[in-house]
């Protein structure tokens, strides 16, 4: 009966008790990953087979997104929603049940939420306007009209507007247009045209103009006046990458109507499908405004702006434009935002969420790139989803689940990690552990290209994805990795957040920053906060070991006393930090106040805020906002920090945020000054702390722990070793626990205020100098294309691509390195054997027995003595990646790149051919194989010294 190394270990140090156990591996703790539907050219051979190759792969579940199609499969070709297409979706559902697996569904085909249904009342709006100049005593010779500028923008070659038909989604062609937008040459209509005099009268004339544009108005002698006249037109933004039956105007998403409109079509494709086994409809972010202009307007903007801002917008339109004065125009501005990101929040993301709770199904949302706060779009969304690689991006999106008590948070997980071919498991293992690191727990590959089993290598591919599908050499060693993030997410899903502070995010100081445009997109901080001291404040406190959340002014509103904390819906934190706001809502101090005289901790950066955005019942406001601050009755305390005491609690004023945190008693991890990083979960009776050494050097270190700990175990989710960690306390009453990872690797610390006993965690001391092994290897070639180098013996290790010549240049695959060696001579508990570089990916078995799966980047693995025999026998199992194969292909110009709209662009600029898609026919051979030197070096196991 085989055993796992981890118990081989344990039984090796005479241990008897119970080693602490995994939490459970479920479908939802493992990893998913987008599944794109190209053309949806699906059968359900295919689709039966392959989805049983993801489930043997350790894959939890799938989001289907149907995409463009590829070429030469047309008659195969479903189209979106179609009564096929749902016996597709149907039979999906069926097997991905009988296989355990998931099934997620975006709702569009493509990006954004838009297709052929959508008709031109329902689609994306934007408004422009002119102004006319009209003297006292005259009239206006010249039409109010506005003639739109035709655009037609597709990917990949130009088209001539003069052949397509209005609207868009009644041209026949639109997979081979593959447009991404249009605008046709025509008049649009007049919103409003008011008439603005030099001494400030204003005048509606919008019922004075005619059908043809002729206003019939003189304007009142005494004055000279400006007209504003404001016109609605159609963005022209079609759906992104859109599979057949889904091509078409993206909605107007500031509207009801449409929304409503959009989501009736869903209802009559489902009518008579069992579509419950869906267990979230997705979103593929905002991304309207990737194109000329932007979606700016709805038809109901006015209304809607009075009804929400309290005054009439066509009074100050000037304003709206930039044309009044510094603060109206900020003013105004921001109330204008501020009602876009309402009607998003409201009409779009509420509205889909409430209409999915009909199929008994939740929404994953990736709200970045809105125009709007986006962590009230994340919050009003059962699981919240990210992208990117900043971490501070990445919190967005975990910050608004950890605040609203959403258990999920999920991230598109290595988006076009590298150019094409080029990503290895070691740098998806890296974009998987930033998600963990900024909250995210539910991580979603980014993706894998439905493929069937006729097609020709490399298969079908997506244009931004690293291709995790089985056609990837890396597939052998794939299981691996989500054996890896399920056991990572299997402690991420349980407990609760446990970030100590509340970073406030100054929406109305970004709201008020004018821009070349009216809507402002935001992104993380990058887009939307640079510049403002909340960047920098963010960035202290990931560095300085702080754990934070952003919160919202809505999500203010709703916090509570709990003692000295504040308690949200999902969690509680011991302080608030305003990060060096200007403006804020009346509102939101009006909380502040509120939660500070009933016993919180309120911290002000650097300056109380000063003043209240946006322009309506102005001076109100401002009277009241001054009569809260005047409350602070700050005094001199120690260090520069200055105290008012409001209440049962005070506020804290300052520039130095650690000085105000320390003052405020939030303790900082300050195990990030030996380089790790980290984010912490609470359960009961005690934290997990997930850890990762992204230095280059490895860390054996005594850790402090900011948190209480009378024990705590280890586990390595990587080699799933498991162990009572060594602790001990400071001096100063601090538990430290002792930590070995290499560079890159990763480790969970569950710690327990309360004693625990059980097996040690097996940490290693190395005893020796390393031993290198000198014995010939067999090479063997076992699977990959495009053909199978011959057998060969190696004296010296170097990649395969010199050692097996020509066949070796182009060869992506797996192939079999074995040696023997003797028993290494010392009194050690057991060698670590070390593979040295490897290209790219590693299983490594002793004795036809399997001890470990590698993934990089460094390739070691631990061999107790009791495995070893005097004669042992050691075979290296390595796959590299499809790059070399993709080379030759290229450079025999095989034409793989078959596939409508984008067709494989390049992400670098190095790697672009004439046509300016990717080709990799200049790539030199990338190294291949196990390039070594392997050594073994004795090592012993046991506790560290105290």
């Amino acid at each position: 009966m085989k055993r796992s190394l981890a118990l081989l270990l344990l039984a090796s140090l005479g241990a008897h008790a119970q080693a602490p156990k995994w939490p459970a591996i479920t479908q939802q703790t493992k990893p998913w990953t987008r599944w794109w539907w190209e053309g949806s050219a699906v059968n359900k051979a295919d689709l039966t087979h392959l989805l049983t190759e993801y489930q043997k792969a350790g894959l939890g579940g799938m989001e289907i997104t149907t995409i463009y199609g590829v070429k030469g499969t047309e008659s195969q070709f479903i189209n979106f929603l179609s009564p096929k297409w749902m016996d597709m979706l149907s039979h999906t559902l069926t097997e991905a049940g009988r296989l355990g697996l998931g099934i997620d569904m975006a709702q569009a085909s493509g990006w954004p939420f838009g297709g052929p249904w959508v008709t031109p009342a329902d689609a994306s709006k934007y408004v422009t306007y002119k102004t006319f100049e009209v003297k006292g005593g005259a009239s206006l010779a010249e039409p109010v009209t506005f003639l739109q500028k035709p655009i037609a923008n597709a990917v990949g070659h130009k088209v001539d507007l003069k052949q397509l038909s209005d609207p868009v989604a009644t041209n026949k062609n639109l997979q081979t247009l593959a447009l991404d937008q249009v605008r046709y040459e025509k008049l649009i209509p007049l919103q409003a045209l008011i008439a603005y005099s030099d001494k400030g009268a204003t005048e509606d004339l919008t019922s004075k103009v005619d059908a043809k544009g002729k206003l019939a108005w003189t304007a009142p002698a005494g004055s000279s006046w400006t007209l504003y006249a404001l016109f609605q037109g159609g963005h022209g933004k079609q759906v992104e990458r859109a599979g057949p039956g889904g091509e078409g105007d993206v909605i107007d998403h500031l509207s009801k109507t449409a929304t409503d409109h959009y989501l009736a079509h869903f209802d009559k494709a489902f009518a008579g499908h069992n579509v419950k086994p869906i267990r979230a409809f997705f979103n593929d972010s905002y991304e309207v405004d990737d194109a000329q202009g932007e979606a700016n307007w709805t038809p109901l903007m006015f209304s809607e702006f009075s009804r929400r801002r309290g005054y009439d917008l066509r009074q100050h339109l000037p304003a709206l434009f930039g044309k009044a004065t510094e603060d109206e125009n900020q003013r105004v501005l921001t109330d204008y935002r501020e009602t876009i990101s309402e009607l998003l929040l409201e009409n779009y993301t509420k509205t889909w969420g409430a209409w999915a709770k009909t199929h008994d199904a939740l929404i994953r949302n990736q709200a970045h790139g809105s125009p709007a706060n986006i962590l009230d779009l994340y919050a009003a969304t059962d699981i919240p989803e990210t992208e990117g690689e900043n971490l501070t991006r990445i919190k967005f999106a975990s910050s608004a689940a950890h605040v609203t008590g959403k258990p999920l948070t999920s991230a598109e997980t290595a988006t076009w990690e590298n150019d094409h071919f080029l990503s290895k498991l070691s740098d998806v293992k890296k974009a998987i552990d930033r998600m963990l690191l900024g909250g995210v727990n539910h991580v979603f590959y980014h993706g894998t290209a439905y493929s069937p089993q006729a097609a020709k290598w490399p298969g079908w591919l997506f244009y931004a994805a690293v291709e995790f599908n089985p056609q990837n050499p890396f597939w052998t060693d794939f299981g691996k990795l989500n054996h890896y993030t399920a056991r990572c997410q299997s402690f991420l899903q349980a407990g609760q957040p446990d970030n100590d502070v509340l970073l406030y995010l100054p929406q109305s100081d970004a709201y008020t920053r004018p821009g070349k445009v009216l809507l402002q997109h935001f992104d993380g901080i990058e887009h939307g906060f640079k510049g403002l001291p909340v960047e920098a404040t963010s960035e202290l406190l990931l560095a300085k070991g702080y754990g934070y959340d952003f919160i919202s002014d809505k999500q203010v509103l709703g916090l509570k006393n709990e003692g000295a904390a504040l308690a949200t819906g999902g969690t509680s934190y011991q302080t608030l930090l305003v990060p060096d706001a200007h403006l804020m809502p009346l509102l939101t101090l009006e909380q502040l106040l509120r939660l500070a005289t009933n016993g919180a901790t309120i911290l002000l950066q650097n300056q109380a805020p000063a003043d209240v955005p946006g322009y309506g019942n102005l001076e109100n406001r401002r009277v009241n906002f001054q009569k809260l601050v005047a409350q602070f009755k700050f005094k001199d305390g120690k260090d520069g920090v200055r105290q008012a005491t409001v209440g049962k609690g005070r506020v804290l004023l300052g520039a130095d945020v650690n000085t105000l945190l320390a003052q405020a008693g939030v303790k900082r991890e300050t195990l990030v000054d030996e380089g790790l990083q980290f984010i912490r979960r609470r359960h009961a009776g005690g934290h997990t702390y997930f850890l990762a050494n992204w230095g280059e050097k490895p860390v054996a270190a005594w850790v402090p722990l900011a948190t209480a700990a009378k024990s705590a175990a280890l586990y390595n989710p990587m080699t799933e070793q498991t162990g009572m960690a060594s602790l001990r306390t400071t001096t100063q009453g601090m538990a430290e626990a002792y930590v070995q990872l290499a560079p890159g690797e990763t480790c969970l610390l569950d710690t327990h205020e309360g004693a625990a006993t059980g097996p040690a965690y097996p940490y290693m001391t190395l005893a020796a100098a390393p031993q290198p092994l000198s014995a010939p290897w067999e090479l063997s070639f076992l699977s990959g294309g495009p053909e199978l180098p011959a057998k060969q013996q190696v004296r010296e290790l170097a990649s395969w691509t010199t050692l097996a010549g020509e066949a070796g240049k182009k060869f992506s695959g797996t192939a079999s390195y074995t040696t023997t060696f003797a028993m290494p001579q010392g009194a050690a508990d057991g060698w670590l054997l070390d593979l040295g570089r490897v290209a790219q990916s590693a299983r490594v078995q002793l004795n036809g027995q399997p001890v470990g799966t590698l993934l990089g980047p460094v390739y070691q693995v631990y061999l107790p003595k009791y495995q070893l025999k005097s004669t042992n026998t050691l075979t290296v199992t390595v796959s590299n990646l499809m790059a070399n194969h993709i080379s030759d292909l290229d450079r025999n110009h095989v034409d793989w790149k078959i596939f409508y709209n984008t067709n494989m662009p390049a992400k670098l600029k190095e790697n672009r051919g004439a046509d300016g898609l990717f080709t990799a026919e200049k790539w030199a051979p990338l190294e291949s194989g196990l390039l070594g030197p392997v050594t073994l070096t004795p090592a012993s196991v046991g506790a560290p010294v105290q």
